[in-house]
């Protein structure tokens, strides 16, 4: 009965550290209903086929192994020295965030702080994996069967 106990308490603490990660077509509807199809002139496919690249659509994606020496936080890889503020070094925090917010399953502060991004001149050249892999590419597929 003990052991019953403590791997039901394991397993509901593993469920909850673990990462949303969307489909396609879920993060689409979701960057659909806040705005980001056409943002600042870039289409949903734009920011779909960049989430993929940047995080395979997982929430609590992190990258700390930029040479800088800053690290990469969620769905959008948002940058801890341009754009939300860690304890480990300097940072410009423009989204006025600590980075820890861009690692839950709750992306709307992480697509306010894309919107921020892109509104500097880089715009989603800020995005290297946007620039590699999706910048003036034909992006049809990364919505072609979500019915949005």
């Amino acid at each position: 009965m003990r052991s019953v106990l403590i791997i039901t308490l394991l397993s509901c603490f593993c469920a909850a550290y673990e990462a949303k990660v969307f489909s396609k077509c879920e993060l689409a509807r979701k960057l659909k209903t806040k705005g980001m199809d056409g943002y600042r002139g870039y289409s949903l496919a734009n920011w779909v086929c960049m989430a993929q690249y940047e995080s395979k659509f997982n929430t609590r994606a992190f990258n700390g192994r930029n040479t800088d020496g800053s690290k990469d936080y969620g769905i959008f890889q948002l940058n801890s020295r341009w754009w939300c503020k860690n304890s480990n070094q300097p940072s410009a925090n423009a989204c006025s965030k600590t980075c820890n917010k861009f690692l839950d399953d709750n992306i709307d502060d992480d697509i306010t702080c894309a919107k921020r991004v892109v509104r500097d001149p880089n715009g989603m050249s800020a995005w290297v994996a946007w620039v590699k892999h999706c910048k003036g590419r034909n992006l049809s597929r990364y919505l072609a069967a979500c019915n949005l």
